[in-house]
């Protein structure tokens, strides 16, 4: 399934779950055979442009690989294709913060501005968990140029290659403590969530609210996903 796959009502939908929760999942994204594929890349030595070990720079453990130019022709054309049904939300999410709406329709015209100020380094990433390892919360930011919204598909299979790993949102509101989300996913499944803030409704009108993710410790098995960043990373 490719993002053409969704239709205007499941994209009304999504955006209700992206204002409403500040994410929106998107099942079956990806089917078993992409998985593998995508998973299998991992080992393959090139078409990365580094690896970061996460025990060593305090956050977490595991380790994941960015991809390099040209990406993926099956992660390019998800990064293309879902950023034009972002688009609208990311402007209306900006002008409900009081910023201007500032997000071009197309992605090329998104990453041209990236480029322009010194974010040429691709964010797409795959990352792999092994047992015990697990993921901090953290926000995917790299630079001024930030599309607010981000994508990340399971590749592995819950209880089958895999458990624990869940993988987990926290959103952080003004004067209150923190809400945590764990968020359903099965192989394949993808959730869209809000890379920094968002605004969420309140009694007197919109505020904004922080959010950051993570993944849980891993008890068994391995487990990969893939990371699609929409910004470029300087």
């Amino acid at each position: 399934m490719g993002p053409g796959m969704f239709s205007a009502g499941d994209w009304s939908g999504l955006a209700r779950g992206l204002d409403e929760d500040g994410w929106a999942l998107l099942p079956g994204l990806l089917d078993a055979a992409q998985c593998r594929s995508i998973s299998g890349l991992y080992d393959a030595g090139s078409g990365f442009r580094s690896r970061v070990v996460m025990a060593r720079h305090g956050f977490g453990r595991g380790e994941y690989r960015y991809f390099s130019y040209p990406l993926p022709p099956l992660v390019a054309e998800m990064r293309a294709g879902l950023y034009p049904y972002l688009a609208p939300i990311a402007n209306r999410w900006c002008e409900r913060m009081g910023q201007a709406a500032c997000f071009p329709d197309d992605h090329p015209s998104f990453l041209a501005r990236c480029h322009a100020a010194g974010q040429t380094r691709p964010t797409p990433l795959l990352l792999r968990y092994g047992v015990d390892d697990y993921n901090c919360l953290h926000q995917d930011l790299y630079g001024a140029q930030v599309f607010p919204i981000q994508l990340a598909i399971l590749l592995s299979r819950p209880q089958a290659d895999f458990t624990g790993g869940e993988f987990v949102l926290t959103e952080q509101r003004p004067r209150m403590q923190s809400r945590v989300e764990i968020v359903p996913l099965q192989q394949g499944d993808g959730v869209l969530f809000a890379v920094n803030q968002r605004p969420r409704r309140g009694l007197r009108g919109d505020y904004r609210v922080t959010l950051r993710h993570g993944v849980s410790r891993i008890r068994s098995g391995s487990r990969h996903a893939l990371g699609v960043i929409f910004h470029d990373a300087t």
